[in-house]
């Protein structure tokens, strides 16, 4: 998982609100429910000492944002009187929670974030093509194309001197249309850098886009007959591959990452290790057990790798008021001030990780600890 979209948040200093409120709005008493969320968090805030003008910038965006349809989530990040961050969460937090503290609490974000797959996904016929494209980022693209003929598209039942010439030319358009939608997939594509290409609808259709995609989406490309461009046309089964396909990309990558760590061995396991590794600029991608109980604390300074397990170490680098921190917040500003990777994990998917928390190394010295050397 990229971690830019946080960058934000370690650009100036804290301290800093932290808020995730099931902002849900199905049913008739929904907006008195959420204002009765919020009453509460406002409550823990003013006892945590958050100041007044912050949690005031965090009010005006809970009660004005744009509510959805089902259930749902919000995640609002401020200090000093201005939001710097809202994110909507696909479904609602776990439990509403409010932080006051040096650092964002953005753990239970990504966690619930999970690995952000691009993807594209093209419903085609013989005369065109719809299309919709999500950036790794959730940023969604679409593209309607209306193939550029329309003459002919259907066959003729067999018989008469001009069945073959009919035929070609049938076959001719489908051929040019599909070329059409072909290149404004690959354009979405491009533009997203797509993991998943999905070319659903006629089967035909599928087939003559999918033959004239660019080489660099053949590996990506999935084609299914589900789905209809047609008015009434049930999704259901084109939206089930579409998010089977995104997961199993997701998994390859969570699977990936762990294999990766368990080449190395015997470096980059546990805390300790982590935070060596982020104090010399050494993490590729962390590893973390996604874990809501958790509670560890670091040292932290002012910089992204002024991180420690005892305020001593920061002593050591020069660090004059080192400040103790929840150990994820400290972990996630290291990541993202030294542009590493995160890969959240499941108790399940990593059980015997030692202190639920591992990285895949840049590189490895004589100075790594596990080497030999601690």
């Amino acid at each position: 998982m990229q971690l830019s979209f946080l960058r934000p948040l370690y650009d100036r200093p804290g301290p800093w609100c932290s808020v995730y409120l099931d902002a849900s709005r199905d049913t008739h008493d929904s907006r008195p429910a959420v204002d009765l969320r919020w009453r509460a968090l406002k409550g823990n805030l003013l006892e945590q000492g958050a100041d007044p003008v912050t949690i005031e910038a965090v009010e005006d965006v809970v009660r004005r944002h744009d509510p959805m349809p089902g259930d749902y989530g919000i995640a609002v990040f401020a200090t000093r009187g201005r939001v710097v961050l809202t994110e909507y969460l696909s479904a609602p937090p776990l439990r509403d929670l409010a932080t006051w503290s040096a650092l964002p609490h953005t753990m239970p974000l990504v966690a619930q974030r999970g690995e952000q797959v691009a993807w594209v996904r093209v419903l085609a016929d013989r005369t065109g093509a719809d299309a919709v494209a999500v950036s790794a980022g959730g940023v969604p693209r679409r593209a309607h194309v209306k193939g550029r003929e329309s003459y002919q598209l259907r066959r003729v039942q067999p018989g008469g001197w001009s069945q073959s010439r009919y035929q070609r030319a049938a076959m001719e358009a489908w051929h040019h249309n599909a070329g059409d939608a072909a290149a404004a997939t690959a354009d979405l594509a491009d533009r997203v850098g797509a993991d998943v290409v999905v070319v659903a609808g006629d089967i035909r259709a599928t087939g003559m886009i999918a033959a004239q995609l660019p080489e660099r989406w053949q590996d990506v490309l999935v084609r299914t007959d589900a789905g209809a461009r047609t008015g009434g046309a049930d999704p259901t089964a084109m939206d089930d591959l579409t998010v089977q396909t995104i997961a199993e990309v997701a998994d390859q990558r969570v699977t990936a990452a762990l294999d990766r760590f368990g080449v190395q061995e015997d470096v980059g396991a546990g805390l300790a290790a982590v935070v060596s590794a982020l104090q010399r600029n050494q993490v590729d991608t962390m590893l973390i057990v996604d874990d809501a109980s958790a509670d560890g604390e670091l040292w932290v300074g002012p910089e992204p790798t002024e991180i420690a397990t005892d305020p001593g170490q920061l002593a050591a680098m020069s660090v004059a008021d080192p400040q103790r921190v929840r150990a994820d917040a400290a972990l996630l500003r290291a990541l993202v001030g030294t542009d590493a990777d995160l890969t959240v994990l499941a108790p399940e998917e990593a059980p015997e990780l030692t202190d639920g928390v591992g990285a895949v190394l840049r590189y490895v010295d004589a100075g790594t600890p596990g080497r030999g050397n601690g």
